[in-house]
């Protein structure tokens, strides 16, 4: 009695599936027409419409490019800076203070900040601070992190800790040296990195000298293992005979030669970088603004033809809407 009953169960579950397979099908194949039917009826709105469209992309081009006479220039240009004193962190959020000077209008602190006249400082729109994004740890930069959106858990792709990037946006095509000796002036203003690179560098001078006197005992065992040590052990009795062994010199060259490279990075962290930053690569002066035809083109037209595609949408299911607002 028990198989009969065991075989019902089985055939009910297969039909169960096989119904249920069958149901997702019919409401994929719904929803694929449904998307069809939408589609097409939206292209045929469009070809029905294309004149008042057409227009509104005209009309959109038409206003992007009077924005673009009317509105005041604005040029970008990158400053790159090694940090030597202090991590990339601090330095960026000092740095930042100025983008606050720039969002509050405040040029007069601006101004003062980075030593520069009232009139100059009125021509800067922005100063910002930004992370340089090194891809797959290699120590080499890729990319500015303009937009603020790296994973700062991303262990893969991180943060460069000894460089950032300094964006200036100004309205005229001025001489950029002067805002450059101002940002160099105003980080060096900074009595904590003044501290830090002070410590860094004296630091620096101790580690260098203990390496030239490590070198020196290295080398002056080296000399000592070759020739007194070997001398001492000449047999002192005629008959008598010592089995000499080899000394193992390379070890100690391997060592002498690994506190030379050591020592070269110092010397040239002491003389390459000696400063609480280091200009890697300066301002460019601009050669064209950023909000040109296209920036604006880009940004009005969308408006222009989004505003216009609800105005035929509406226009044409008026009826409808009035039905639905008497209705409700």
């Amino acid at each position: 009695m028990s198989e009969p009953a065991n075989t019902k169960n089985v055939s009910n579950d297969e039909i169960d599936l096989l119904d249920l397979l069958g149901r997702m099908g019919r409401t994929l194949t719904r929803w694929a027409s449904a998307l069809g039917r939408g589609i097409l009826i939206s292209i045929v709105f469009l070809l029905r419409h294309w004149l008042p469209l057409g227009i509104s992309i005209v009309v959109g081009v038409g206003v992007a490019f009077l924005l673009k006479y009317t509105t005041p220039s604005s040029y970008t240009s990158d400053l790159i800076l090694r940090t030597n004193a202090a991590p990339a962190a601090d330095m960026i959020s000092y740095i930042n203070r100025l983008h606050t000077f720039c969002k509050e209008k405040n040029m007069n602190a601006l101004g003062e900040a980075i030593s520069i006249n009232t009139e100059k400082a009125n021509n800067i729109t922005d100063i910002s601070a930004f992370w340089i994004i090194d891809k797959g740890k290699d120590k080499i930069p890729d990319f500015v992190d303009y937009n603020d959106t790296h994973d700062v858990y991303d262990t893969v792709n991180v943060r460069m800790t000894d460089r950032l990037d300094i964006r200036v946006k100004i309205n005229t095509t001025q001489e950029l040296n002067p805002v450059l000796v101002g940002i160099i002036k105003y980080i060096n203003s900074d009595s904590l990195f003044r501290q830090m690179n002070t410590i860094r560098l004296r630091q620096n001078n101790e580690m260098l000298e203990r390496m030239n006197y490590d070198i020196l005992q290295l080398d002056s065992l080296q000399k000592f293992k070759y020739f007194e040590e070997a001398k001492n052990m000449h047999p002192k009795n005629g008959g008598q005979m010592i089995f000499l062994q080899e000394h193992n010199t390379q070890l100690v060259y391997d060592n002498i030669y690994e506190l030379y490279e050591r020592k070269q990075v110092l010397e040239s962290e002491r003389d390459l970088y000696n400063d609480i930053t280091t200009i890697l690569s300066n301002f460019s002066i601009p050669s064209r603004r950023i909000n040109g035809g296209t920036f604006y083109v880009i940004r009005v037209v969308p408006v222009f033809f989004i505003i216009t595609l609800l105005f035929l949408i509406i226009f044409s299911n008026r009826k409808r809407l009035k039905e639905l607002y008497k209705k409700y």
